[in-house]
């Protein structure tokens, strides 16, 4: 059978994406083909794109999707033709209508979890999950800081931290990204565009600062991170959508009040095949229950993804971004 898939031959913006038509060979062993239904856009492809994560050249884009399995290989157990499942990675080319990947890296999905739910929270969502309970151990009644809280990840960090009692300060560049961020339950809003972000949480917090900022931004807000944490405080530096964060000198750390910094990734907390099954549960029980919503803020045929990496990286989208086949 024939499949479409995105290409990338150079790093560089958006216009090195490529669509190329190939034949799609039998699943081999361990691997099943998967006939997609929905592709979530994140950061991280841009991050590929960009080359600020290298990847090998050709090659394909985009880590998570939803569908349908098509035809099983040898030796797969657990899975069979047609069965809904999502992945979220780590082998790259989501872009595409219909693709062979190993069987485990799948996550079969409840019957109450749509396929586009799937593809706009698997990734973003597991990433709330244990960047809020597992890497920073946020705890009832701590004062937080989440940059770009009207984003995908930054909307479900807002809702999972409200529903595990944490008090939320969200910085957004504009009202319409401040109206969704309290919409998610943001106790306080930082304009970023027009306030001093550290001065403003210093208010907030009575001079104390936050217990953990969760800054997906990079380079751009990390001297706000550094000066918006409290004495011993944790900043998780999970993102690199303005810029990587290079050159840090660790002396400012202790100069700023003996900080703690993470820079920590999903996948080194999704390696164990029981931490994935408990991760992918707890999330799909926090949408179940409503203490999360998704939120799809726009959506794009699959073949112009060159367009909606420019509207990610100018900013113009909210909440989580879908790719249809």
């Amino acid at each position: 059978m024939q499949a479409r898939q995105a290409i990338i031959r150079s790093n560089g913006g958006p216009e090195v994406i490529e669509w190329q038509t190939v034949e799609l060979s039998a699943p081999g062993p361990g691997e099943v083909t998967l006939r997609q239904t929905a592709v979530g856009l994140n950061y991280i492809d841009t991050y590929h794109r960009r080359g600020i994560y290298p990847v090998d050249l050709p090659g394909g884009l985009g880590l998570e999707a939803a569908g349908i399995v098509e035809a099983v290989g040898e030796g797969v157990e657990g899975l069979s033709v047609g069965d809904r499942v999502a992945t979220f990675g780590p082998a790259r080319g989501a872009y595409a209508d219909i693709r062979n990947l190993p069987a485990a890296s799948l996550f079969r999905l409840p019957e109450d979890i749509s396929d586009d739910v799937a593809a706009a929270a698997l990734l973003k969502g597991c990433t709330t999950e244990f960047l809020v309970e597992r890497c920073a151990r946020v705890e009832p009644g701590q004062a937080v800081l989440v940059h770009a809280a009207a984003g995908g990840v930054g909307l479900l960090l807002v809702q999972w931290l409200k529903a595990v009692g944490a008090t939320v300060i969200g910085t957004v560049s504009s009202e319409e990204k401040a109206a969704l961020a309290r919409g998610a339950g943001a106790d306080h809003i930082v304009i970023y565009t027009r306030e001093d972000t550290a001065r403003r949480v210093r208010e907030l917090t009575g001079g104390a600062g936050v217990r953990v900022v969760f800054d997906g931004v990079g380079l751009d807000t990390w001297e706000a991170s550094l000066d918006s944490t409290g004495r011993r405080g944790l900043i998780v530096s999970y993102g690199n959508a303005s810029a990587p964060v290079t050159g840090v000198n660790l002396g400012i750390l202790a100069a700023k009040g003996s900080l703690y910094s993470t820079r920590p990734t999903l996948f080194d907390y999704y390696a164990d095949p029981a931490e994935r099954e408990a991760g992918a549960a707890r999330l799909w029980q926090m949408i179940r229950v409503g203490k999360v919503k998704v939120t799809i803020g726009q959506t794009y045929p699959l073949d112009q993804a060159e367009q909606a990496h420019r509207d990610l990286e100018n900013r113009a989208t909210t909440g989580s971004t879908l790719l249809l086949p």
